[in-house]
């Protein structure tokens, strides 16, 4: 009864929505400027307010900082164009899932799936969030660090706020991407403008002896690497909408190359210009990065900075759990979830659960955890599954000949990447243990468990556990499964 009030609901949408199509399949609609504008769109976000410290604390010197920013850029483009050639060759829209599904089969796809749920997704979430109440409290203390407690509260109203909204309505959550996306790129323009003009008018002193005081080691490389990484995060995102994209073969590689690209130039412009202004020191002592540049070249209009960092983080929020419900969706569809994440509102026809999912666990990791440890807790289990999937393109040139591959990049490129993921994932561990790796390593095995209960065996006690609480919740929350497309 309720899927029949739900395929009702959607007819009654098309009067209102009369571009619709008929049926619910995913439709060709994206570009290759969208795919670029969506590349970074995604891309540019909490990062590169958040990052440029904790990289230039790990290298200690101006010059190796822009090489590793340059560096981590580079590595985004060669994993991006790995996963072009996965995305036309397995054209399925999840990126990682049907990837390592197909390479290495339903463990270590149901694995990314887990992981992704309770690690990667919410992590990331929490992490945005975390920097957005930094910003918002910084001007309120000026010259010393915000209360603990007052960042953590506003980065859970935060949660709540954009948890609410993409619960609500998509239309919602679409109409605030679009006004924070626009905010985000004024505040970028603003900075790389103002720090150019500085630069013309010879501020270059902190460019001099640039290498001086560098002390790196194979620990400090890799957690510089994490946080560089950690802004250039999303240059895969176009592999979770390959069904939708017009000529894929063409346009995936095109949008990859040019969109990181363009956000590789962006990301050293800024680093640029914050170092026109700042010391290595004053920016390693900077409580917000941001709005220390801003209080220094923009006053009295310094009070601009925060409050567009602030639109631009909470944009980048809003985008991840705008987003959140796809993965959780196909890894329902294939039954290695809890059904019920996959289901929508009746009355909203949003994905309510997933992102309600999301918001829970991502206000659990606030509580005792700072932007540093949840960037390398995030880190650290994401590149273990991009490793992982860069080695399944490589298992699949020798185990699937017969796929059809448009885009077929040189076999020294998935090789590289997968021996860089190998790195950053160990060097820290070995280097620099710290615990957020053993919790995560932890949370990671624990889905074996849930697996073989679930999904493999599908033992009778434990579905009698999970049919019931799945009905509740579908009740509860006024859920439906989402129709299946026809054939």
């Amino acid at each position: 009864m309720e899927e029949t009030s739900l395929r009702k609901r959607r007819e009654d949408e098309k009067s209102v929505q009369s571009n619709e199509p008929k049926s619910t399949t995913l439709q060709k609609e994206v570009g290759l400027i969208s795919g670029i504008c969506i590349i970074v769109g995604t891309i540019i976000g909490s990062g590169i307010f958040i990052s440029p410290k904790s990289v230039l604390r790990n290298t200690e010197a101006v010059g190796p900082c822009l090489i590793i920013w340059t560096a981590c850029g580079i590595l985004a483009t060669l994993g991006a164009l790995c996963f072009a050639e996965l995305g036309t060759m397995i054209t399925k829209s999840g990126a990682e899932y049907p990837y390592l599904m197909e390479a290495f089969g339903p463990i270590p796809a149901y694995l990314f799936s887990w992981t992704s749920l309770f690690v990667i997704k919410p992590s990331s979430f929490a992490i945005i969030c975390l920097s957005f109440s930094e910003y918002v409290a910084a001007p309120f203390y000026s010259g010393c660090e915000p209360p603990q407690v007052v960042v953590k509260f506003l980065a859970a109203a935060a949660i709540l706020l954009i948890t609410t909204v993409n619960s609500l309505s998509v239309r919602l959550g679409s109409y605030v991407q679009n006004v924070f996306t626009a905010a985000k790129l004024v505040i970028v323009a603003i900075i790389i403008i103002s720090g150019l003009v500085l630069l013309a008018q010879g501020n270059t002193r902190n460019f001099e002896n640039s290498f001086e005081g560098t002390k790196l080691s194979v620990g400090a490389i890799s957690l510089a690497f994490y946080n560089g990484l950690w802004a250039y995060d999303g240059w895969n995102q176009l592999n979770y909408i390959t069904e939708e994209l017009r000529n894929p073969f063409r346009n995936l590689p095109l949008a990859i190359i040019i969109g990181i690209l363009l956000v590789t130039g962006c990301y050293i412009l800024t680093n640029i210009s914050y170092f026109t202004v700042m010391t290595a020191t004053e920016l390693l002592q900077s409580q917000a990065v941001a709005v220390t540049f801003g209080d220094r070249v923009l006053y009295p209009a310094s009070w601009v900075v925060p409050l567009f960092v602030a639109f631009s983080t909470i944009g980048a929020a809003n985008g991840t759990c705008f987003t959140s419900g796809r993965l959780v969706y196909v890894a329902g569809r294939e039954g290695h979830m809890l059904k019920v994440l996959s289901y929508i509102s009746v009355k909203r026809l949003t994905p309510a659960p997933a992102i309600i999912f999301y918001g829970i666990v991502a206000t659990i990791y606030i509580i005792p955890g700072d932007i540093n440890s949840l960037v390398n807790y995030f880190s650290f289990a994401a590149w273990l599954f991009y490793g992982l999937t860069t080695l399944g393109l490589i298992v699949m040139r020798f185990t699937r000949k017969e796929l059809e591959r448009p885009i077929k990049v040189p076999i020294v490129i998935p090789i590289f990447v997968t021996l860089v993921a190998v790195f950053l994932v160990l060097a820290p561990i070995v280097t620099e243990p710290a615990w957020e790796y053993l919790y995560c390593v932890l949370f990671m095995l624990s889905g074996l468990i849930f697996y073989f209960l679930f999904v493999h065996y599908k033992f009778g006690w434990a579905q009698k556990i999970s049919k019931p609480i799945t009905m509740h919740l579908q009740m509860l929350m006024e859920v439906v499964p989402p129709e299946e497309a026809p054939e």
